[in-house]
């Protein structure tokens, strides 16, 4: 065993530099990726103990079986086959083997849910409540208005740099995913309190939304969370979460007319797959209004 689990380490070396500098894709995906590979091979090596060129379709069945077998989601168990076909494209691609193993292997479906969202009428009571008469509610006001019409993940927001922004052309630069990066549009509105925001900084960090206190440091996840749920207590809005504004820009945008693979666009998703969950909302809306007009 110890010869053949000495090939899987040093072929899952190789896939990680390929995955990290071929493919861009973050640290926390490339760990996720690993971890789920490391598991796979342990599984094959324990009950079959060849390489991972000689590993057939049935064994990666095998695994999906046991993946059910321990209660394991089914978006888990998707992810899962995701990471192994990566792994044997990899191979693939590096004429290591003839065919994938993993080929045609049919992910579990997973029953989708609705994504949950603001409605755009309670965003803007949201951001209407927010004073700008102090240092604090402008950093806010900018901050949700960014978050808001440029549809960002709250990791983006956070990552943001003052040297990001580009107030002439009247767009900010977002470094997604993968090390991707987008030019998103804002509006006027938003170029406004970002300005009102910005006149009264007295820090000198190249980070664009900071903390008000010495040592100004850049903000986190954390401090954006609960400030948002902060806001949203205040309304009344129940579980208000940075997610949520760019579910609602989303699915806002799709119900206007904009052409799906611009939003995919907007948003920075990979697969456009991501992008036509939000579409399911305005179908959603539509059956309601049926029900409720027409019987």
């Amino acid at each position: 065993m110890a010869t053949q689990q000495k090939k899987w380490v040093e072929t899952a070396r190789r896939y990680r530099t390929y995955i990290k500098v071929e493919k861009r894709l973050s640290e926390n995906s490339v760990e996720a990726y690993m971890r789920d590979l490391e598991q796979f091979a342990h599984f094959v090596l324990v009950k079959w103990d060849v390489p991972p060129r000689k590993v057939e379709r049935e064994m990666v069945e095998r695994y999906l079986e046991w993946l059910y077998d321990e209660g394991r989601e089914k978006s888990s168990q998707a992810r899962m086959l995701s990471g192994i076909r990566s792994f044997f494209n990899y191979l693939l691609l590096n004429d290591e083997i003839q065919s994938s193993p993993a080929e045609d292997i049919s992910a579990p479906k997973t029953n989708r849910t609705l994504p949950d969202v603001l409605t755009t009428d309670e965003i803007d009571r949201l951001i209407a409540s927010i004073e700008v008469d102090t240092v604090k509610g402008r950093r806010d006001r900018a901050m949700i208005e960014v978050l808001y019409s440029c549809g960002l993940r709250v990791s983006e927001l956070i990552s943001l740099r003052m040297s990001d922004l580009f107030f002439g052309e009247g767009y900010i630069r977002v470094i997604g995913k993968g090390n991707k990066e987008r030019l998103v549009y804002f509006d006027a509105r938003t170029k406004i309190h970002l300005q009102n925001y910005l006149s009264c900084r007295a820090d000198s960090n190249p980070a664009l939304f900071v903390s008000l206190k010495a040592p100004y440091d850049r903000l986190m996840i954390g401090g954006v969370e609960t400030r948002l749920r902060e806001l949203g207590k205040r309304l009344n809005l129940p579980k208000v979460h940075p997610h949520k504004f760019r579910r609602t820009l989303a699915t806002s945008a799709i119900d206007k007319g904009m052409p799906i693979e611009q939003v995919q666009q907007l948003l920075g998703h990979q697969k456009i797959d991501t992008t036509m969950h939000y579409a399911m909302v305005k179908q959603q809306n539509v059956k309601l209004a049926h029900r409720k007009y027409i019987g």
